[in-house]
């Protein structure tokens, strides 16, 4: 009997390392903090398991790091957030404060309505999304991963989410996207065409931000993304 305990026990022990080693290499991505991301940004996280925000840089200005594109009825428009002056220059990024003044929130909630009042999905998942604007907010590292946790959330894809603790030109372990999807430059990825409310004007728009795909492809977004991750 007391073999057997002992056998059960040593068992369970390697069981136990087996997990922890697992836990230990999940597969980690590292990004830069965008405001509602472009698709291609989601299609690179499909595959991981861990996401590493990067919070340790200093802020960029003109980047999707406090602005978003989106398809309006004139065409793909971009949405800034607003940010309260810095007193110094290379100010970390999460130092930065948003700043309401100009009642930005506002406008940027008018903009997504006006946008894609009449997509699919839109009635389902402007509720979510709509508290956002609605809010103050205090930091622009919080509100942009906030958000970032939600549109996961409504694409069933499940993800941790951390933030980095200092900056690193390199990081020894995981993947490093930092500093690839900033601003409207050539996407690599040939995204397959999808339903979009004003394509009717101007054609297919691809590698808007996420909640284009959301609003126009619902529950479909997931298999979306992970159709381009693949085939990358």
């Amino acid at each position: 009997m007391f073999f057997v305990v002992n056998a059960e026990l040593d068992l369970f022990i390697v069981c136990l390392r087996r997990k922890i080693v697992i836990f230990a290499k999940k597969i980690t991505v590292i990004f830069n903090s965008l405001y509602l991301p472009p698709l291609e940004f989601f299609v690179h996280a499909c595959s991981a398991e861990m996401i590493m925000i990067e919070a340790s840089e200093n802020f960029r200005k003109q980047t999707y790091r406090n602005r978003c594109s989106i398809y309006s009825a004139n065409g793909p428009i971009d949405l800034s957030i607003y940010l309260e002056k810095c007193r110094r220059n290379h100010l970390p990024i999460k130092e930065m404060r948003l700043s309401y003044a100009q009642a930005w929130n506002k406008i940027h909630w008018r903009a997504i309505v006006s946008a894609y009042n009449n997509s699919p999905f839109f009635m389902y998942y402007s509720h979510d999304f709509e508290k956002f604007y609605n809010k103050e907010y205090t930091w622009l590292l919080d509100y942009n991963t906030q958000l970032l946790s939600l549109c996961f959330k409504l694409m069933r894809m499940e993800k941790d989410i951390a933030y980095t603790q200092e900056y690193l030109v390199e990081y020894p372990e995981g993947i490093d996207q930092r500093n690839k999807f900033l601003s409207a430059q050539a996407c690599k990825i040939s995204f397959q065409k999808y339903p979009q409310v004003f394509a009717y004007k101007e054609g297919f728009i691809p590698n808007l931000s996420i909640i284009d795909l959301l609003f126009n492809r619902g529950p479909e977004a997931e298999e979306y993304l992970m159709q381009h991750a693949e085939a990358k």
